[in-house]
């Protein structure tokens, strides 16, 4: 068996396996399927396009990294997952901040995942305005997904009140997509040369 083919296999059982224990007696049944519903479409996406433009071994596993965070939060809600409770008591405050990570990580896996089909389509081919457009990106694709949480809460009432996960903060909504902003600009920063390294190795094999 080929090293890729083991390591495509090992992604999908870590993605399986913790999908179905996030679905195993979640928190609340509906905010699990509005959480994990973006993890689902990024594994039928991958399923979809493997054959005709497999990603690199890194932008594969940021999105398995981010559809486990999507996951965990849909089975305990981002407002009560354990582990930052307990990191919000060590800091002396009454706020579960596992949804500021999960908005971190908006703007940050995006970032590479937009990197890579920018550069291998050649749509911009100046690397500062790159980096420009593919902030904007992550920037705009956190606010629309703040629109779709409004709308969803418009929709269904209290039933979006964990998909929102707001905390009593008035102004979770800023610092949601302040997080993304800055995620895609630490993505930028710190995965540039790896994921360069990634696509050269790409092109080498066409």
């Amino acid at each position: 068996m080929k090293t890729g083919t083991r390591a495509s296999y090992l992604w999908l059982l870590l993605f399986l396996s913790v999908f179905v224990w996030s679905g195993v007696a979640p928190k609340d049944n509906f905010t699990w399927f509005l959480e994990v519903l973006p993890a689902i479409i990024a594994l039928c996406a991958i399923v979809l396009t493997r054959k005709e433009f497999p990603l690199t071994p890194l932008s594969y596993l940021l999105i398995l990294i981010h559809s486990i965070i999507l996951m965990v939060g849909g089975h305990y809600t981002y407002a009560e997952v354990p582990l930052f409770d307990d990191l919000a008591e060590l800091m002396g405050s009454s706020r579960n901040n596992y949804d500021k990570l999960g908005h971190f990580a908006q703007g940050f896996i995006p970032a590479i995942i937009a990197r890579e089909i920018i550069i291998r389509q050649a749509v911009i081919l100046s690397k500062r305005w790159m980096n420009f457009f593919i902030i904007c990106f992550c920037l705009g694709f956190s606010a629309f997904y703040e629109l779709i949480e409004w709308w969803v809460a418009l929709a269904s009432g209290e039933d979006a009140h964990a998909f929102l996960g707001t905390q009593g903060d008035i102004w979770d909504t800023q610092s949601d997509m302040m997080l993304a902003l800055i995620g895609s600009i630490a993505a930028i920063v710190s995965l540039s040369r790896w994921h360069d390294h990634q696509l050269s190795s790409i092109d080498r094999k066409r």
